[in-house]
């Protein structure tokens, strides 16, 4: 058994051996993509080659790929530069897209933790603003993926630009940009075994979509600044490992199934987010009263086992999660949720320890009550 198991993908994935290498050779070879001598052409076919290879892996075209600094750059460039008046949001999307803007209207969720189409269609028709609706196709927190189809064709009919954060479900299921029919599309390198900052925003028709970073005009006008060569070297070939290994990815689900099911084997009350809905296949967010997020992310730590209490952004955050709150998990059960999330490294050895590692805290508290 490895030193550690590292149960936190969603936070992060580990860099990929073969982005390591991809991109120490693209650090070597140097270049500016933007140079017409043949340095600079290598680079530009370098970069052109990543984009081909972020395309393929959400069934999207190559020239509207944005190399961006971050999902969250993606982000809010889409909602901040489609130049729309109204922006409509689920409740649960992630911090850049809640914070993209001061005067987002929220759109609440289920108590499954599923955008509330309902409210959606309503919120839409109040206004005949223009308008770009935001909702992701899966949570970061829970796994759950939302019913995106659907809520592009409510939108799309309200005359509504639609914009989609795929971040956590790129590389863990299959994604097709032009069958979901969303506008654009925010992703990042690093959830896929890419490098960390650098991310994509991907348009349907980037002629919709204004400059968001000012200066040169690299990434098609609307992008300014020196392309991150070997990050976006390094994006592609995390792209196309990730898309050869789907099928891979999908069997995680096997070993989630088989953690919940011990777990709540030894705690019968403890609740599984999601557990009978579409999830992404490796990820649990799991609650058990009276153990809070805090102890079990510390004591497993300490026992050589990472996970998180929610979002790495909202790090060093003790809090009620706000995606919780937006699905109505009273506050008591919120603050003792941790949230496990599998990988390509991930076996059952890990599966083990998280078991064992847990079952001692939870005897301990047992023992003291």
């Amino acid at each position: 058994m490895s030193p550690r198991s590292y149960l936190d993908f969603n936070a992060t994935a580990p860099t990929r051996s073969e982005v390591i290498d991809a991109v120490t050779k693209a650090m070597q070879e140097g270049g500016n993509a933007s140079s017409v001598h043949a340095d600079g052409r290598a680079a530009r076919a370098r970069v052109e080659r990543a984009r081909q290879q972020v395309a393929a892996l959400v069934g999207a075209d190559p020239a509207g790929v944005i190399f961006t600094g971050s999902g969250t750059e993606a982000n809010n460039q889409a909602l901040r530069a489609t130049k729309c008046e109204r922006l409509i949001v689920s409740a649960i999307e992630h911090e850049s897209v809640l914070q993209a803007r001061d005067d987002a209207v929220i759109c609440p969720v289920t108590p499954d933790g599923l955008v509330d189409l309902e409210a959606l269609q309503a919120l839409l028709a109040e206004n005949s603003s223009s308008t770009v609706v935001s909702i992701m196709l899966a949570n970061n927190e829970t796994g759950i993926i939302q019913p995106v189809v659907e809520a592009v064709q409510i939108a799309h009919d309200a005359g509504a630009f639609f914009h989609c954060d795929a971040v956590q479900a790129a590389g863990k299921i299959p994604v097709d940009m032009m069958a979901l029919g969303v506008d654009s599309l925010a992703l990042s390198a690093h959830k896929i075994g890419g490098p960390q900052g650098i991310g994509v925003l991907i348009c349907r028709d980037p002629s919709l979509m204004a400059r968001f970073v000012h200066g040169g005009g690299q990434e098609s006008g609307l992008r300014a600044g020196t392309e991150n060569v070997p990050g976006i070297v390094g994006y592609g070939v995390a792209a196309e490992c990730a898309l050869v290994g789907l099928d891979n990815f999908g069997g995680l689900a096997n070993l989630r199934d088989d953690l919940e099911l011990r777990i709540q084997e030894l705690e019968p009350n403890v609740q599984i987010i999601g557990k009978n809905l579409d999830r992404l296949p490796n990820t649990s967010k799991i609650l058990t009263k009276g153990l809070t997020s805090e102890v079990q992310v510390m004591g497993l730590d300490l026992d050589g086992v990472s996970i998180s209490a929610g979002s790495a952004c909202s790090a060093g955050r003790v809090e009620m999660p706000y995606v919780l709150a937006a699905m109505g998990v009273p506050e008591e059960l919120g603050l003792c949720a941790v949230r496990v999330s599998l990988g390509w490294t991930t076996t059952g050895e890990d599966v083990d320890r998280y078991i064992e590692a847990w079952q001692k805290l939870y005897d301990r508290k047992i023992a003291e009550t």
